[in-house]
């Protein structure tokens, strides 16, 4: 698969901030045309000993069936510093997306789209580097304000933060803890809620990125 580096990875965390500050305004926002989509992918890091390993899972869709699975592992290149977790997971994801031979229509990353201090989260940055729509699901809160929603599946609220809405808080599973959804690069909000309902099934988190979870986490 094509992609676009866009800068380099070894850089400071400041010139990190930089480069999210320079790229956040090419961000795109449109919605899914989900009749086109074909193909779909999961995306997932799991660091062990320094060392990371990344996973993408192509699927069909509708039918979620798999097609391919990249792996890429190397030495883990950026420490851990909140709001920068793409330098950190980018360089692994960048070489398994290049081993794909399938191309994607839609990536859904574990991480965040634009819930991030400045609108760059993985989901994101990498949605730039792909060229292909890009949606975040976060387990955990990380930026902005929001109402619980109702304990029902398919229940979400609007997530804030400084008057703007960056995503939802969605309850994928009846009872169970929500996730943080938002769009990354062309893609909505509401195409992001949508399209993460349509891939979750028995769990809480979304098949295609469950099976990159459990692919990555084989180190």
């Amino acid at each position: 698969m094509h992609i676009n580096h866009l800068h380099k990875w070894d850089v400071t965390p400041k010139e990190a901030i930089a480069i999210q500050n320079e790229f956040r305004g090419k961000l795109e926002n449109r919605p899914l045309d989900f009749d086109a989509i074909q193909l779909i992918a999961g995306v997932d890091v799991s660091v062990k000993n320094n060392v990371s390993q990344a996973a993408v899972v192509v699927m069909t869709y509708p039918q979620m069936e798999v097609v391919e699975t990249a792996l890429a592992k190397q030495p883990t290149p950026f420490p851990y510093v909140p709001g920068l977790l793409t330098f950190r997971e980018g360089p692994a994801l960048d070489e398994a997306f290049e081993k794909l031979t399938n191309v994607p229509d839609v990536f859904l990353f574990d991480g965040m789209g634009r819930i991030h201090p400045r609108r760059m989260g993985i989901a994101a940055h990498l949605g730039l580097w792909l060229g292909k729509p890009t949606i975040g699901c976060g387990k955990t809160h990380f930026l902005g304000t929001y109402d619980t929603p109702a304990l029902e599946a398919g229940s979400y609220t609007a997530l804030t933060d400084k008057g703007e809405q960056l995503g939802v808080v969605l309850r994928t599973r009846t009872n169970v803890k929500p996730v943080y959804i938002s769009p990354g690069h062309l893609c909505d909000i509401e195409s992001a809620t949508r399209f993460v309902l349509a891939t979750t099934s028995r769990y809480r988190l979304p098949h295609p990125i469950r099976l990159a979870h459990n692919a990555a986490g084989m180190l």
